[in-house]
C-alpha cells in the first residue's frame, strides 16, 4: 500500500511540475528555456516517435539536440518537429560519419534545421596521450573547416578522458588551444567535466568563447570519478540533488558564447526526472 501511494504521489508531482512550468521563463539562470537530449527518452522513442515528441513539449520543451533518427529520415523527423512547431538546434553524429559519411551528414543536418553538428566520444583504445590528441585536432579542424563551408558549426563534447595531465594542464586544453577557433566550438558537459576532477565553472571563464552548448546535469552524491569517460547510467540525478554546483556553473555559462543549454538524464528513470530539473532550474 504504501508503495503505491509513493506512486501516486511521484505521478501527481510530476504531473504538477509539466503543468506549471510548460509555460515557465528562465531568463534569470539560462538564457532560455533548455532543450533536450534525444538520448534522455531514448527509450521512448524507440517505441513511438510521435508521442515522445508530444510528451516531451508537453513540459514546454521544444528544442531537441537529436543523436539518432530512431528509424525516420531526417525528412520524416522534420516533418514532426514541424507538426509540433518544435526544433532541432544540433545533431549529434559518430566520428566515424565525420570521417565518412560528412556530405550525408551535412544533409541530414540541414534537413533537420540544425545549426551544429556535434560528436562525444573520441575512439581510442588506451588513455588519450599526445599522438592521439595531435590526430584530433587534425581532424577536428578538417570537419570544422568543411561544416563551416557549408553552413554549419562543428562541436566537441568532452567526455572525461581528455582531461589527463599534459604539459601544464590537460589534454582537452590541448585540443582547445591546437584547433583553429573559426572551425571548431565545443559542448560543455557538465557531468564529463567534473567527473575527472575539473570545475566546470572554471572551465567556463578559461575559454568564454570556445563553448557554444551545453549538457546540463548532475552526478549522484558519493560517486568517485576517473577519466574513464563512463559511469552507471544510474548515477545521472535529478538537477540539484547530486554533486554539482550548478548556480555557480549556470552563471559563469551566462558570461560565454553558450546558445543553447539541454537536459541530458541518462537514468531509466529520466522521464519521471526531468519535469524535476525543470522545476529545480526554474527556482534558481
Amino acid at each position: 500500500m504504501q508503495t503505491t501511494l509513493k506512486s501516486i504521489s511521484i505521478g501527481v508531482l510530476v504531473m504538477c511540475c509539466v503543468q506549471v512550468f510548460a509555460q515557465a521563463k528562465f531568463g534569470k539562470i539560462l538564457k532560455d528555456m533548455p532543450g533536450v537530449v534525444s538520448y534522455t527518452y531514448r527509450n521512448e522513442f524507440a517505441k513511438d516517435v510521435p508521442k515522445t515528441l508530444d510528451n516531451i513539449k508537453a513540459l514546454g520543451v521544444t528544442n531537441i539536440e537529436f543523436s539518432n533518427l530512431f528509424g525516420k529520415t531526417a525528412s520524416e523527423l522534420r516533418t514532426l518537429l514541424d507538426a509540433r512547431g518544435m526544433i532541432c538546434t544540433s545533431y549529434g553524429v559518430s566520428y566515424d560519419a565525420l570521417l565518412n559519411k560528412i556530405d550525408q551528414v551535412m544533409e541530414e543536418a540541414k534537413i533537420l534545421g540544425a545549426e551544429f553538428v556535434r560528436v562525444a566520444w573520441i575512439p581510442h583504445t588506451a588513455p588519450m596521450d599526445l599522438a592521439l590528441a595531435q590526430k584530433t585536432v587534425a581532424d577536428f579542424n578538417r570537419f570544422g573547416q568543411k561544416l563551416k563551408e557549408n553552413g554549419l558549426t562543428f562541436c566537441y563534447h568532452n567526455h572525461g578522458f581528455e582531461f589527463l595531465p599534459y604539459g601544464k594542464g590537460t589534454y582537452f586544453d590541448y585540443i582547445v588551444q591546437n584547433t583553429n577557433p573559426d572551425y571548431v566550438s565545443f559542448e560543455m558537459d557538465i557531468l564529463w567535466v567534473f567527473h575527472p576532477g575539473q570545475d566546470p565553472a572554471a572551465l567556463l571563464k578559461k575559454y568564454p568563447k570556445r563553448f557554444r552548448l551545453m549538457h546540463v546535469k548532475d552526478l549522484k552524491k558519493g560517486v568517485v570519478g576517473d577519466f574513464s569517460g563512463g559511469t552507471p547510467t544510474e548515477n545521472d540525478v535529478t538537477l540539484g540533488t547530486g554533486q554539482l554546483n550548478l548556480p555557480k556553473i549556470l552563471k559563469a555559462a551566462r558570461k560565454t558564447s553558450i546558445k543553447y543549454f539541454y537536459i541530458e538524464d541518462e537514468n531509466p528513470k529520466a522521464s519521471e526526472q526531468v519535469p524535476l530539473s525543470l522545476a529545480y532550474l526554474k527556482g534558481l
